[in-house]
Parts: C-alpha cells; sequence; structure tokens
C-alpha cells in the first residue's frame, strides 16, 4: 500500500494521504509504516501515542516541546478539525507563518509537523477525536505554549468563539518565546528540514 507526501508547507509540515481500499464491507488503510517514512525522509521512530476527544469548538495549543524534542504525526480518528502547524524556529524563512488544514476521518489524510512547530486544533463537527504518534515523551518542564490568536501569525481559524483551557489562554506570545533562551533549542538548520525530531 502507498502513503504519500501530498504536500509539503513551511520548510517541514507534510500532509500525507494513505491508500484506502473500500467496499461494502468497509475500509482497510496503512496509517504508519517505517520504510515508507524512512524513504521519504520522514522519521520512523515514535515514542508515544496520544488521543483526545473534544466537542464542538474546543481549540487546543498551541503546543510544542523541546526537551526531549517533540514532532508529531497528527490524524483526525472520528469528526472533523482544523489543525495547525505554526513555524517558532530562530533564523528560519517562514518563521512565524502557519500551516492549516481541515482534517476529517473521512479523508484520513495525516499531517506530520516536526520539533520547532507549535501544534494545535479546533474542532468543527459536535465531536472529534485526535490521535498523534510523537518523536518524543512528554515532559512538562520541556513543553510550552504560544497564543492561539497572536495577531503576528493571524491564524484564520473557522471558528472564533472557541473553548480554551486556562493554559492555553494564559499562553506567550510568539515574541515572548523568541526573547526565551530555550527558544535557542529550535534554531533553524536547512540540512535538518525535514528529518527532524
Amino acid at each position: 500500500m502507498e502513503l504519500r507526501i501530498e504536500s509539503r508547507q513551511l520548510g517541514g509540515v507534510c500532509v500525507l494521504a494513505p491508500q484506502v481500499f473500500q467496499d461494502e464491507r468497509g475500509f482497510f488503510t496503512e496509517v504508519f509504516r517505517a520504510d515508507q517514512f524512512k524513504a521519504m525522509g520522514l522519521p520512523y521512530e515514535f515514542v508515544q501515542d496520544n488521543h483526545s476527544g473534544s466537542v464542538r469548538g474546543v481549540l487546543r495549543g498551541l503546543h510544542f516541546q523541546w526537551e526531549p524534542p517533540m514532532g508529531k504525526l497528527m490524524r483526525v480518528t472520528r469528526g472533523t478539525a482544523f489543525l495547525v502547524a505554526v513555524d517558532i524556529r530562530k533564523g528560519s524563512p517562514t518563521l512565524g507563518q502557519w500551516f492549516g488544514a481541515e482534517v476529517s476521518a473521512e479523508s484520513r489524510k495525516q499531517i506530520w509537523a516536526p520539533a520547532g512547530f507549535a501544534r494545535g486544533f479546533c474542532v468543527l463537527s459536535d465531536y472529534a477525536e485526535i490521535q498523534y504518534k510523537c518523536t518524543g515523551v512528554y515532559n512538562n518542564k520541556g513543553e510550552s505554549g504560544i497564543r492561539w490568536d497572536d495577531p503576528e501569525i493571524g491564524i484564520q481559524w473557522p471558528m472564533r468563539d472557541v473553548q480554551l483551557s486556562d493554559k492555553d489562554r494564559k499562553a506567550q506570545t510568539l515574541k515572548e518565546w523568541l526573547a526565551r533562551p530555550e527558544s535557542e533549542h529550535f534554531k533553524y538548520s536547512e540540512e535538518k528540514t525535514m528529518v527532524t525530531r
């Protein structure tokens, strides 16, 4: 079965489209194959799987982790959500730019966003479940977030009346993050734009 890169964005983010076999009984698809990911120049060693469920209007993000560096392979397994990645790498030609895509359980598309990108999503259906494979184990002392509505980033979310956690509501701006010494963990390197944890 073929898993192909449908598009590349911001020097590191990829939209992946799987091959799906479907008939009157249902469907079958391969979600992840290490050999295919390796051949495409993508990470193929994931150490943690996460699964979240949220109701319509819930927005989670924009989250990232620098220690250990955490890339995420995200997909929607129930409902529909708008998935976003923002480049927060110092010196990157696309620093502060964002990419977003509506992804559904029916489309079965996945979005890969490496470390150095802040990620989030907003639920568009009555309920949605998002699953993501991570290249780093969660560490609450090495993670942070960027404001979902940072005006310098200007993400065009499909809805503005959203539900946020207290933590996400109080998140820093990209400018504040770039002034922190921890931001040095995410320095842009042209050689590492694709294969980066």
